[in-house]
C-alpha cells in the first residue's frame, strides 16, 4: 500500500498566514504565508526548503497553532490526522502537541527549560502523555537519549541544558519531540551545529521513525540533508512555494532559477576559489565568477599555538580533558580550519585562543609575542587584534543596545568623536551589505543573517589581523551562508586577514581553507593540506567523518 493511498496525517491547500501591524480597526494585515498547499502521510517525509523570512517555519508553526497572537491563519482546508484544525480550541491544541505532533525547534538552548534537568523535560513528556507506565519514565528517559547519539545518558540525564554542549542540548530536545511518540514529527533546522557523525545519527533516529510509520515534516537549510532523507520538496521564497515535487527532481533538474541558485551556493571542494553568490554578469553567462585572490604569507606566523592542554573538574574530584596537547600554526594571510565531533574540543581551543579559558600548560602566541602568559589588564590593549565571530550572535550582543552601539564599542580604543564613530558604523554596515536604518535597531528585529552580518561588522571595527570564526554560519541557510563566506573571502582578500574557522560542515571547511586540523577526543588526529586531509584522509576517524556525509553532499 502506498502512502498516497491512505488518508494523510496533514492535509494543507491555500495556508494564508498574515500578521499584524496595529490594533483595533487601525491594523494592518501583512503576510507572511500565501497559498501554500501539500500534504504529509504516514511513513514519508516531506522537506521545506528557502532562505531565510521565506515563510519555511510560519508555515510548520501554523500547524501546531502556534503562529502567534498578532497573527491570522486561514486555509480552504487544515486537516490534522483528519481533523479540520481551523476549529480547534486552545484545548484542542494542546492534545496535538506533543501527543500527535512533535516539534524540533532550532534553538535548543531557548527551548528546553533551564530550570530543569534534560531527563526531566523528556520525562514530563511521557508522563503527560501516558507513553509508558510512570515506573519506567526514567528508563524511557535513557533509552531515548540513546536513541538520539548522546553519550552515557544516565549522567546527562541529571544535568541541566546549559551544561551540554549544543549538539547534545540539540539532540536532547529531538529525543523529547519523540517522547510521546507522535503521529507526525515537525523538524525545524533539526541539524544545525551539530557535526556530521552525529547529523548522522539524528537522521538515522528521524528516518527510523519514518520508517515505523511516523509523517516527517522537515524544515532544513541544508540541500544535502533533504537530498538525502526527503520523498517530497516544497522550496519556498517570499511566502510563496515556487516549486515543489519528488526530492530527486527538484533538486537534480530544477525549473526555477531561484531553486538553482540554491544549489549553486553549496559551498565544496568544486566552489574553491569561486563565489557561491553569483552576480549578474556570471549569471547571464551560466558560470560562476572567481573569488578576488588573495596572498598567503607562510613566512609570517601571526598566531601560535603549543602544546595547549586544558582540563575541568566534574564536581566529584574527576578530571575531564578537553584539550590534549593541542599545536598548530596560522600563517599571514591564511584560513585554519579546525573539524571534529562534539565533544572533541574545538570550543575549548577558540576559548584557549582568545584568552577566554587559561591552559593547565602550553602557550599561545600572537603577532609573534606572548599571549597566553600575559593578565587581562595587560591583554585588553591586544585584544583589537584578534577578534571573534561566534555561532549566535545573539547570545552575544547586550540585547539592551542598538546596532550602532553594539559596533561603537568595538572602537572606544580608538578614541573618535561621536560623529566620526557612527560614519565609520555606516561604513562597517554598508561593508556587510546592511542599510544605515539598522543603526538604530535592536539585535532581536534583524534576521539571523542580518545579525551574523553585524556580528561580521562588530569584529571587523577594530581592524584586527586575525579573525577567530565559530560556526559562523551553522544557523544560517544556504543562501545566506553563501553571502557570510563570499563576504569573508573579501574581507581576507582587502585585508589580509587570517582567519581560524571552525565547522562541522566539512563542505564550508573545504570551499574557504587552505588547511585542515581534525580533533578527536581533545586531541589532533591529521592535519595538512584541505585536500590532502579530505580526499585523502588518513586516520580511521577523518575517514568515518567523510563517509558520515548525507548522500548528495560533497566535501
Amino acid at each position: 500500500m502506498t502512502a498516497e493511498s491512505v488518508a494523510p496525517l496533514v492535509e494543507v491547500r491555500d495556508l494564508t498566514v498574515e500578521f499584524s501591524s496595529g490594533r483595533g480597526r487601525r491594523a494592518t494585515w501583512t503576510p507572511a504565508v500565501r497559498g501554500v498547499s501539500f500534504t504529509v502521510h504516514a511513513g514519508e517525509c516531506v522537506a521545506i526548503v528557502g532562505e531565510s523570512g521565506s515563510g519555511k517555519s510560519v508555515t510548520a508553526r501554523a500547524l501546531l497553532g502556534l503562529a502567534g497572537p498578532a497573527s491570522r491563519v486561514t486555509a480552504a482546508q487544515l486537516e490534522i490526522t483528519g481533523d479540520d484544525a481551523t476549529a480547534f480550541t486552545e484545548n484542542a491544541w494542546r492534545e496535538v502537541r506533543g501527543g500527535r505532533i512533535g516539534m524540533v525547534l532550532q534553538d535548543a538552548l531557548v527551548s528546553l527549560d533551564p530550570l530543569r534537568t534534560v531527563g526531566a523535560e523528556i520525562g514530563e513528556a511521557i508522563d503527560t502523555h501516558r507513553v509508558v507506565p510512570r515506573t519506567r519514565t526514567h528508563e524511557r528517559t535513557i533509552e531515548l537519549l540513546g536513541d538520539v547519539g548522546v553519550p552515557r545518558p544516565e549522567v546527562r540525564a541529571r544535568q541541566y541544558p546549559h551544561q551540554l554542549s549544543g549538539g547534545l542540548r540539540q539532540r536532547a530536545l529531538i529525543a523529547s519531540a519523540i517522547a510521546a511518540e507522535p503521529q507526525l514529527i515537525i523538524a525545524d533546522e533539526p541539524t544545525t551545529a551539530l557535526d556530521v557523525t552525529v547529523q548522522a545519527q539524528v537522521l538515522d533516529t528521524l528516518a527510523a521513525r519514518v520508517a515505523a510509520g511516523s509523517g516527517l515534516l522537515l524544515i532544513s537549510h541544508d540541500l544535502a540533508v533533504v537530498a538525502g532523507i526527503a520523498d517530497q520538496v516544497i522550496v519556498m521564497r517570499d511566502g510563496v512555494v515556487v516549486e515543489s515535487g519528488p526530492t530527486r527532481d527538484v533538486l537534480e533538474s530544477p525549473r526555477e532559477a531561484y531553486t538553482r541558485a540554491l544549489l549553486d551556493a553549496v559551498p565544496s571542494a568544486d566552489s574553491r576559489g569561486l563565489r557561491l553568490t553569483r552576480t549578474a554578469e556570471a549569471a547571464r553567462v551560466g558560470e560562476r565568477a572567481p573569488l578576488p585572490s588573495r596572498r598567503v604569507d607562510g613566512e609570517r606566523i601571526v598566531l601560535e599555538a603549543r602544546g595547549l592542554t586544558k582540563s575541568f573538574g566534574d564536581g566529584r574530584h574527576e578530571r575531564h580533558v578537553a584539550v590534549d596537547d593541542v599545536s598548530f600554526t596560522v600563517a599571514g594571510g591564511e584560513t585554519l580550519g579546525i573539524v571534529g565531533e562534539s565533544g572533541s574540543g574545538k570550543s575549548t581551543v577558540v576559548n584557549l585562543l582568545l584568552g577566554f579559558l587559561t591552559p593547565d600548560s602550553g602557550e599561545v602566541d600572537i603577532l609573534g609575542r606572548p599571549w597566553t602568559a600575559l593578565s587581562e589588564r595587560e591583554r585588553r590593549p591586544r585584544r583589537r587584534h584578534v577578534q571573534l565571530i561566534s555561532q549566535d550572535p545573539l547570545s552575544s550582543f547586550d540585547p539592551r543596545w542598538t546596532v550602532g552601539r553594539i559596533i561603537a564599542e568595538s572602537t572606544l580604543h580608538l578614541r573618535l568623536p561621536a560623529a566620526e564613530v557612527r560614519g565609520r558604523a555606516v561604513r562597517l554596515l554598508d561593508r556587510v551589505r546592511l542599510d544605515e536604518s539598522v543603526l538604530s535597531r535592536h539585535p532581536r528585529s534583524l534576521s539571523g543573517g542580518q545579525r551574523q552580518r553585524v556580528a561580521i561588522a562588530r569584529a571587523l571595527a577594530p581592524e584586527p589581523e586575525i579573525l577567530v570564526c565559530d560556526e559562523p554560519t551553522s544557523a544560517l541557510d544556504v543562501s545566506v551562508q553563501a553571502e557570510v563566506l563570499d563576504l569573508l573571502a573579501e574581507i581576507q582578500a582587502e585585508r589580509g586577514t587570517s582567519l581560524v574557522f571552525v565547522s562541522h560542515d566539512l563542505g564550508v571547511i573545504h570551499h574557504i581553507a587552505d588547511r585542515v586540523i581534525v580533533l578527536k577526543d581533545a586531541q589532533v588526529v591529521e592535519s595538512g593540506p584541505v585536500d590532502d586531509v579530505f580526499l585523502r584522509p588518513q586516520h580511521a576517524y577523518t575517514r568515518e567523518l567523510v563517509a558520515a556525509l548525507p548522500e548528495g553532499a560533497a566535501v
